[in-house]
């Protein structure tokens, strides 16, 4: 844990009794302060009072007495559309609200550090798809070559319960525009942006706010590093704005998926699956990602680029990440290949809650039999139709299905209902050398309580097929 610093003897509030507002409780009270809890939620305040934390209703003025500080969970709107009432509240009675990001960065460093021999580093990685891919893969990297690493944020570990620094530890944060946008404290070593597609617009207002969020992460973070992807104009902008006036190009490493970038300063690039890093002006290394099977697809080459951005900065060799990538076996729910039986291969990309992220699982595969639907998203799929040329036939799940059948526009399709009914009939449909995709375009709160669910249920309705075969 890492006890909060600045607050000793202070009433600190804390709206939202989740892991990232249950675990900021902790560290604000180990390190001297008194948290005033408070969660909309009943179970939620009876896990806080198991753990003998002050319960207090924050919508009552009586509860305000001698706050200094209002600590706001993530999924709490601050803003917009419209921010939640008591972030509203402590507006008007002049108490400063901040996040659980935002007292790490100002508690982490330590007097401790002057007797180090390394600094540790705080690496950030934000991005509309593939901050948890990169995220790992950045830690796998570092892991595999003996780095001392921690994974905290968006993935894993709330980021105040991972444990004090040790001599050159690194601390990997995948941080949502949410995290980022409210934090007080933002001070990464190396930060990451991958890329920006609309997502979460009505609690930025827009595609403005939603970048402007990401935005402070690099402008009123200052890293040492910043990996930019430049695919999106909001990345070359950025990019931009980041980058000296001197030839070398630095502090920015600009990354693409698919665009050469031969110029003077510092970049890595992918192009027909190789990755390529040029600097002053020549290619420094070259890597084949065509056989990683953790890395399949476009996407998944770009998050290649971010990490390996991420390890160059640091020092590493370009032998050591390109063996470590080759290593590398990728994460649960993204576009995670699940095993090849009777010549099909099924793969499971329940994380792909929207069409951004459909896309590219269906950009990555062909002869796809797609599974998809659940709880739609705005504009549902019609902006993935340049790409049903490569599917076979639509497996249709979910509250969805009638809506997304209409937008299928000439592509064959069954309506499921259910995971287990789609895997059934589209291994019935099945020929050697055909994808079955789970890629739902879609939240999964219909029929599941998460992504990480739907996407088990798959894993384990496939694996019951396997089993199967074998007897």
């Amino acid at each position: 844990m890492i006890p909060v610093r600045g607050y000793t003897g202070c009433r600190v509030a804390v709206l939202g009794l989740g892991r990232s507002g249950l675990s900021a409780a902790r560290a604000l009270r180990a390190g001297g302060a008194e948290p005033i809890v408070w969660d909309d939620n009943e179970q939620s305040r009876i896990a806080a009072d198991a753990e003998d934390f002050k319960i207090l209703d924050l919508s009552k003025d009586s509860s305000w007495d001698g706050i200094v500080s209002l600590i706001v969970s993530p999924g709490i709107p601050h803003l917009y559309p419209t921010p939640h009432e008591i972030v509203s509240k402590a507006w008007d009675k002049g108490v400063v609200v901040d996040n659980d990001i935002g007292l790490f960065f100002r508690s982490y460093a330590t007097q401790d550090w002057d007797n180090f021999e390394v600094m540790p580093k705080v690496i950030c990685i934000t991005g509309s798809n593939g901050k948890s891919t990169t995220t790992a893969l950045v830690a796998h990297i570092l892991e595999t070559t003996k780095r001392p690493v921690v994974v905290a944020g968006n993935i894993g570990r709330g980021v105040l319960d991972i444990e004090p620094a040790l001599d050159g530890a690194i601390v990997v944060l995948e941080l949502s525009s949410y995290q980022i946008e409210l934090a007080r404290a933002l001070a990464p070593d190396i930060a990451v942006f991958i890329n920006l597609s609309p997502d979460h617009l009505d609690r930025h207002n827009g595609m403005g706010g939603y970048f402007a969020a990401k935005r402070r992460l690099f402008i009123d973070g200052n890293p040492d590093r910043a990996i930019i992807g430049i695919d999106e104009i909001e990345g070359r902008f950025l990019a931009n704005q980041l980058r000296q006036e001197t030839s070398s190009g630095d502090p920015v490493i600009s990354i693409s998926k698919n665009k050469k970038l031969q110029t003077d300063g510092w970049s890595v690039f992918v192009r027909k699956g190789f990755l390529s890093e040029w600097r002053k002006g020549r290619q420094m290394t070259s890597i084949d990602l065509r056989p990683i099977l953790g890395l399949p697809g476009e996407h998944n080459h770009q998050n290649a680029c971010a990490a390996y951005g991420v390890c160059r900065s640091i020092g590493m060799a370009p032998k050591a990440i390109e063996e470590a990538l080759y290593s590398y076996v990728g994460l649960p729910h993204r576009c995670q290949i699940l095993g090849k039986y009777n010549g099909v291969t099924f793969v499971n990309d329940s994380k792909a809650t929207n069409a951004d992220a459909a896309e590219k699982a269906l950009l990555s595969f062909s002869n796809v039999r797609w599974i998809v639907g659940g709880e739609a998203k705005s504009g549902g799929i019609s902006s993935l139709e340049p790409y049903f040329s490569r599917m076979k036939k639509a497996y249709l799940i979910g509250s969805s299905m009638t809506a997304f059948a209409e937008q299928l526009h000439h592509i064959d399709y069954v309506k499921c209902e259910t995971i287990s009914n789609a895997v059934r009939l589209a291994i019935d449909d099945a020929e050697v050398g055909d994808v079955i995709l789970l890629a739902p375009a879609c939240a999964s709160f219909d029929q599941y309580e998460s992504f990480e669910a739907r996407g088990n249920d798959f894993i384990n309705i496939v694996e019951a097929i396997d089993n199967k075969n074998s007897n």
